[in-house]
């Protein structure tokens, strides 16, 4: 098993600055890609970024290219997501996950993650 937790949530104004951390712990060296995911209220969950295990793959959704930036230190068992340029539609809970089967693949569809985080709150006002 797998356990994944997110923290660096919090609250910031709109155009400012977080970083999420994701630490993993157990069973660390069966983890391949991390990806991070977002749940607004009332809304599915939504993918925001992915790197795969050397980091030579990522990927992000439209919405937060140019803004987000997600990086991996394998040494840390840590994944982060810097975000910047925040907007009150980046308020979200927001996810942590780690897939054990990708290969040197970075996914960007959830149900290709084994593990998840409890998830830590994020909300941008205006």
């Amino acid at each position: 098993q797998v356990q994944l937790v997110e923290s660096g949530g919090g609250l910031v104004q709109a155009g400012g600055s977080l970083r999420l951390s994701c630490a993993a712990s157990g069973r660390t060296f069966s983890i391949y890609a991390m990806g991070w995911f977002r749940q607004a209220p009332g809304k599915e969950r939504d993918f925001v970024g992915s790197i795969n295990l050397s980091g030579g793959r990522i990927y992000y959704a439209d919405s937060v290219k140019g803004r987000f930036t997600i990086s991996r230190d394998n040494a840390k068992n840590t994944v982060y997501l810097q975000m910047n340029s925040l907007k009150p539609e980046d308020t979200a809970v927001y996810y942590c996950a780690a897939d054990s089967t990708a290969g040197w693949r970075a996914p960007i569809s959830q149900y290709e993650y084994d593990y998840w985080g409890q998830g830590t709150q994020v909300t941008v006002s205006s």
